[in-house]
């Protein structure tokens, strides 16, 4: 069964539910610059929601690096690498081992 949990913000409590449900997520972070600061800074919508996965009992997770079409240049490997850095140390403190999260570059 694939659940589709919105990121939005206002539809949080949407995403606490289909994620209770499941036994893996993706976690869709964006590329772009600024956007991927804004995600991964304290308050930001990527740390809530690995965060959140991890507390609703989701122990496999998959990381989709979105619109890498979109960075400069496109595609770019650096930019890449950088994301699953912070990425990785994040998701190390809350509980995931990096090593078992598989990052894909997507668009």
């Amino acid at each position: 069964t694939i659940i589709d949990a919105p990121g939005h913000r206002d539809f949080i409590k949407n995403m606490i539910t289909g994620t209770s449900q499941a036994d893996c997520a993706v976690l869709i972070v964006a590329a772009g610059t600024g956007e991927f600061e804004a995600g991964i800074s304290k308050n930001g919508q990527t740390r809530e929601h690995a965060l959140l996965a991890f507390t609703l009992g989701v122990k496999q997770l998959i990381v989709g690096v979105n619109k890498m079409d979109s960075t400069e240049p496109p595609y770019s490997e650096p930019r890449f690498e950088e994301i699953k850095k912070e990425v990785s140390s994040y998701i190390k403190k809350i509980g995931y081992n990096p090593a078992a999260v598989a990052f894909v570059p997507i668009s």
